[in-house]
């Protein structure tokens, strides 16, 4: 079995390709970072580290890597003839990898089986995404049901890593990776440590609104507090109190909207805030706060849950009370952050509301947003 993965980076490397190769997929890292794919390409093998409860060691080995961007030619043959092509590129990188993928399932022998495409993003539906950009491709055309796509909810912490460690990476020993089994008909792919359900978005939402929602949170409450370590920020009672409070509200939404039973829920909450106290893992809270624009986007970590509260008549102050740290994270070297400030000091409160947020002014949470922006404008 072949698997061709997009993104060799820390994720790429120390969670989908680690469990595609205890798969027993040979697999094949493509990605346009030229000193890592060459990197990857002279090493035999890396070690991924776990840290924290029962955590070994786990060596990964037998790949290849390709430059996507000077072997594009190549990596469009292994997509051709393999079983499956996953991502962890980011959501607003899959348009770039999309044409590649189409060029390869059209290149694809008839008497293959259909290529299984799962993006491994943190983006609700990011397969959908996927689908939508290589359908789009003009090689695409003829080419129906060559391809299977599914759905995917993705969850492991990997921080960024010590200097030195070159391929080697540090990762959490919790994870998860949950597919929606339905596009394949009982013919899913056989990967030890996947969870395959009938119905994904609970799940996808309950990651995103839980793990997202209060790791980001975490990063922005601790910046605020002049704090540097996500392990840090949460060991601070502070901090700590505030996130719990944001992870009450989304566990109010989650348990309305999708069922789970509240102590089912609860439990998962309490084992999400215990792994961002894991004091092995060296994440900052500059590194997770990162792109504050993104986080701060309509379906986002914060304003979805907070919008479908404020639909429900419920105001999320806890929420609000995280969107006004991320609109306070002002790190010179995160180019998002320093759009925001931009967007802050040249608009108005209600432009900069709809522009940061999506929300229209009708919204019941846009006042609440605007008020905040005003107060952070100083108007």
């Amino acid at each position: 079995m072949k698997a061709v993965h997009f993104g060799a980076g820390n994720i790429g490397r120390g969670f989908v390709g680690l469990l595609l190769h205890e798969a027993g997929y040979e697999v094949v890292f493509a990605d346009v970072a030229e000193t890592l794919i060459d990197q990857l390409s002279a090493a035999p093998q890396y070690t991924v580290h776990e840290v924290g409860e029962g955590a070994r060691d786990r060596v990964v080995n037998g790949y290849r890597a390709l430059n996507s961007a000077r072997q594009e030619q190549e990596v469009i043959e292994e997509v051709a003839t393999a079983d499956l092509v996953t991502t962890a590129v980011g959501p607003n990188i899959l348009k770039f990898v999309a044409p590649v993928i189409a060029r390869g399932i059209a290149q694809r022998d008839a008497g293959l089986p259909a290529l299984q495409v799962m993006a491994c993003e943190n983006a609700i539906n990011a397969t959908d995404l996927l689908r939508t950009e290589i359908e789009g491709a003009p090689e695409a055309a003829g080419q129906t049901g060559k391809a299977i796509y599914a759905n995917t909810a993705v969850d492991r912490i990997v921080p960024n890593q010590e200097p030195g460690q070159g391929l080697d990476v540090t990762v959490e020993t919790f994870f998860e990776w949950v597919i929606d089994r339905t596009p394949f008909g009982g013919n899913e792919p056989r990967i030890p440590g996947a969870t395959y359900v009938d119905d994904l978005r609970p799940y996808i939402e309950r990651k995103l609104f839980t793990v997202n929602t209060g790791h980001a949170s975490s990063a922005y409450f601790g910046y605020q507090a002049g704090l540097a370590k996500i392990s840090e920020a949460m060991s601070d009672p502070g901090v700590a109190g505030k996130v719990s409070a944001v992870l009450q509200e989304t566990k109010t939404l989650l348990v309305r909207k999708h069922g789970f039973a509240p102590d089912e829920q609860e439990a998962y909450v309490q084992k999400i805030l215990r792994r961002f106290t894991n004091e092995h893992l060296p994440d900052t809270v500059v590194r997770v706060g990162r792109a504050p624009l993104r986080k701060l986007s309509r379906h986002e970590r914060f304003v979805g849950p907070a919008a479908e509260l404020a639909e429900q008549g419920i105001r999320p102050v806890a929420l609000l009370g995280a969107m006004e740290a991320a609109l306070a994270f002002d790190d010179a070297e995160d180019p998002e952050a320093v759009e925001l400030a931009r967007i802050l000091a040249t608009s108005t409160p209600e432009a900069a509301t709809g522009e940061i947020t999506g929300l229209a002014p009708s919204h019941p949470l846009f006042n609440d947003i605007r008020d905040l922006i005003a107060a952070r404008a100083g108007r």
